[in-house]
């Protein structure tokens, strides 16, 4: 049990990381990382800004825990959405995309943490490795679609992928493209798209 002192009173919080990480990512929304701050994230958690340092020493290690849980909640949408019948594209990379295109709408601020570079994955084994778990489903997808694979066709992949997402929350495409179920039609066409490319370009 984690406690600290706020307004001269001793405050009690059961799980004092998951509510300071939770609280990040509400403020990651309202404000970009750039403006959050363990002092913020003190205030709406309601402690003092000396207790978040018992569990992140630094800001930065404060958003590699928020990235690392983007992560995990990204890998949980890829394994748990179910294909749309119909629709052209295999099942993983079908549901893979409209996940992955999902989660980027519905969270922009976190998915920007996680892929803009500002924290240094490699610096932190639990966010390098949940980063490696997401990338591992659209891998997975594509080498079932394509066995020859190699590296350059992932990552192509994941361009393709990573582009439209980054096009969707910059507010870049036509509103007609994206509302009233647009934007997972539109993530079935291109996961088709892609397929078609990965199945006919044979082994590297």
């Amino acid at each position: 049990m984690s406690t600290s002192e706020q307004a001269g009173q001793p405050y009690h919080h059961g799980d004092l990381r998951r509510a300071l990480v939770a609280a990040a990512r509400a403020l990651l929304e309202e404000s970009g990382p750039e403006a959050l701050s363990l002092r913020d994230v003190a205030r709406r958690v309601g402690v003092s800004h000396n207790a978040p340092y018992r569990h992140f020493p630094t800001r930065q290690a404060l958003l590699a825990a928020v990235a690392a849980e983007g992560f995990a909640a990204l890998s949980t949408r890829l394994a748990q959405l179910p294909a749309a019948p119909g629709l052209g594209a295999s099942p993983g990379l079908a549901a893979g995309f409209r996940g992955y295109l999902g989660f980027a709408r519905e969270q922009p601020g976190l998915f920007r943490l996680m892929f803009d570079g500002t924290l240094e994955k490699s610096a932190d084994p639990a966010l390098w490795a949940a980063g490696e778990q997401a990338y591992d489903g659209l891998r997975r997808a594509v080498h079932r679609l394509a066995p020859a694979a190699d590296r350059a066709a992932v990552v192509a992949a994941w361009a393709q992928l990573h582009g439209l997402a980054l096009l969707v929350i910059t507010g870049q495409l036509s509103e007609d493209l994206v509302r009233d179920g647009g934007l997972d039609a539109l993530a079935d066409r291109a996961a088709a798209i892609l397929e078609a490319g990965l199945r006919t370009a044979g082994s590297p």
